[in-house]
């Protein structure tokens, strides 16, 4: 599951419990990218946070099967299987169809973008792999490639902020060996209720 010790649902106890609770999925199932940090529960009160308000918040404005598309490429960038398997799910959660996000995966893992059809989405695309692979060379320039696609300065703070989580999930994963076992894949907060956590 991990590299370094995790403290279990069925173990847990005091505030470690009572945030577990706030975040469980069906039979008590806490991912393992938030059991990871069972020995120090204040990160974990800052990781849910930022991933809640910048993938599931109700005023983004930008669709979320379109976030869950950006962190599944940043996931590909990085070659974080876990990430890449969770928000798969999600991703085909969200379009109800399997077939058009297996295209959408297949062309990402070949920096394609022919099946995301709005041309500022496939801009932020572009953005991300560079905000991930090539940060020092990003310039203003490419925020004006975002707004002449159409993207406005607020849905374009959206990406960044999706990309930065990504790029910090994806490092918090890979640099403790975490794996998917035990999860239950696809599940995500609900967006219209800010402080609820559970995943479903």
């Amino acid at each position: 599951m991990s590299w370094i010790r995790i403290i279990s649902f069925k173990e847990s106890k005091g505030k470690l419990r009572k945030l577990y609770e706030k975040i469980t999925g069906p039979n008590n199932n806490v991912d393992n990218i938030m059991m990871i940090h069972s020995l120090r529960p204040h990160t974990m009160v800052g990781h849910m946070a930022i991933y809640k308000n910048v993938l599931h918040h109700s005023n983004n404005t930008l669709p979320k099967w379109y976030l869950e598309t950006l962190g599944v490429y940043v996931s590909i960038l990085n070659k974080c299987p876990y990430c890449i398997e969770h928000h798969f799910s999600g991703l085909q959660k969200l379009l109800e169809n399997k077939d058009i996000a297996l295209n959408i995966k297949i062309e990402l893992e070949k920096d394609e973008y022919h099946s995301v059809e709005n041309e500022s989405y496939k801009e932020g695309l572009k953005y991300a792999k560079k905000l991930t692979l090539n940060t020092n060379s990003l310039t203003q320039k490419d925020i004006e490639k975002l707004k002449e696609k159409g993207m406005s300065d607020g849905e374009i703070l959206e990406v960044n902020q999706v990309v930065s989580y990504f790029n910090y999930a994806n490092r918090t994963v890979l640099g403790l060996g975490v794996t998917t076992e035990g999860d239950v894949l696809g599940l995500s907060p609900n967006s219209s209720q800010e402080d609820n956590w559970n995943h479903q």
